[in-house]
């Protein structure tokens, strides 16, 4: 049995909050340039340049990417021959995005509760997801969502007559609807499979994926191939100022169902899709 205090699950939640909300992982940095690169449209492409400044101003400033820093959504894996010791797993988490949002000065945007709208001050309580897994290791992965994006977000219950090519159709839709909402151009998780809840976690988790890993199902890795032609087909481009950079990526991850269902859940994750991870 392996021993990880709560005070260092603290340390690091602080960390990743920090660095997630002012570096975007490298792939995703690449992808950005390489749409600018590529982009047809001038003014898309000088936009995709302020956006590339502004990643390369965050970096030299050590502020956040986004005004909005998003709630944060830990994602723990714990093993299960790790003994967290000297306090609550949950309350660790919670005091390290707590910590990590005022000493960073990050924007703290939660609230205590849905209808009464009162801002809880250290963007506390955090969304935890946590899968118990082999080993005597910990692995943190904090992503902080904005809600520009995350309001553009659409679950379906689809039944199991419907084809690859209905859900493809509704993943473009919801990209159509969203527009120029969520910050484009747009990372895309999708989530097919499990219940209802588990496809909307699935979606999350597409999100986290590094864009330079490759979806390993042929099949579904030509869905996200097609889907992300025709949500660049749009036209709404980066910001919404048109052009063929709507989205840089979209990433599906599955679930075994039920035999009488088929839920398809679509998280739009704005340009900044943010996430950080460390291994304990």
């Amino acid at each position: 049995m392996r021993e990880i205090t709560a005070k260092r699950i603290t340390e690091e939640v602080r960390r990743l909050c920090i660095e997630a909300n002012r570096t975007l992982p490298d792939s995703l940095c690449r992808c950005i340039h390489e749409a600018s690169q590529n982009e047809v449209s001038p003014l898309a492409t000088e936009v995709l340049q302020d956006l590339e400044r502004n990643l390369q101003a965050a970096d030299e400033l050590s502020i956040p990417i986004c005004q909005d820093t998003g709630m944060a959504v830990v994602f723990a894996e714990v093993g299960q021959e790790v003994h967290i010791t000297g306090g609550s797993f949950a309350e660790a988490v919670n005091e390290g995005v707590r910590r990590g949002y005022t000493e960073g000065l990050l924007r703290c945007s939660i609230v205590s509760d849905p209808l009464e709208r009162v801002n809880t001050g250290d963007n506390t309580p955090a969304v935890l997801h946590t899968d118990l897994v082999a080993g005597d290791t910990l692995r943190l992965t904090v992503a902080p969502k904005g809600f520009g994006s995350e309001n553009m977000s659409r679950l379906k219950m689809f039944t199991p007559s419907a084809t690859a090519g209905d859900i493809v159709d509704f993943v473009v839709e919801t990209a159509s609807l969203a527009g120029s909402n969520p910050c484009p151009p747009m990372v895309i998780g999708v989530g097919i499979g499990g219940d209802f809840e588990l496809s909307a976690l699935l979606a999350k988790k597409a999100l986290c994926r590094d864009l330079s890993v490759i979806q390993p199902s042929p099949r579904y890795r030509a869905m996200e191939e097609e889907m992300l032609r025709r949500v660049n087909a749009l036209g709404i481009g980066p910001q919404g100022f048109g052009g063929s950079t709507t989205a840089l990526a979209v990433h599906i991850e599955t679930y075994p169902t039920h035999i009488a269902g088929l839920p398809v859940a679509v998280n739009i994750g704005c340009h900044v899709t943010r996430h950080a991870s460390v291994t304990l």
